[in-house]
């Protein structure tokens, strides 16, 4: 089964705000005040959204700030799986602790 391409969160504010509501990157950082470099980075993947930029982009589009945070987090938990599966599998042979039975 061939694995699904990890969408940037960049990708889903250009398809899913920016095209259908026909907003362009330029009008987007000049409406949250922000430089418009930073905004196409974000789009073509290069660069991650902060707490600033959700923030901004929650009030204008009337989302959540923790939206943006959570497809950036869950972007970058992807990359690490894909980029370090070595480091995953040494990742993966932690073994749980139940912290009940741990002395403090």
């Amino acid at each position: 089964m061939e694995r699904l391409k990890n969408i940037h969160p960049g990708e889903i504010l250009l398809e899913e705000f920016l095209i259908p509501l026909n907003i362009s990157a330029y009008r987007l950082s000049k409406d949250l005040g922000i430089p418009q470099t930073r905004i196409s980075q974000i789009i073509k993947g290069k660069r991650r959204i902060t707490a600033d930029t959700a923030l901004r982009l929650s009030i204008y589009f009337g989302t959540s700030p923790k939206f943006w945070l959570g497809l950036q987090n869950d972007f970058d938990i992807e990359e690490e799986k894909l980029n370090n599966k070595m480091a995953f599998r040494n990742i993966r042979s932690i073994r749980k602790e139940n912290a009940a039975q741990q002395p403090l």
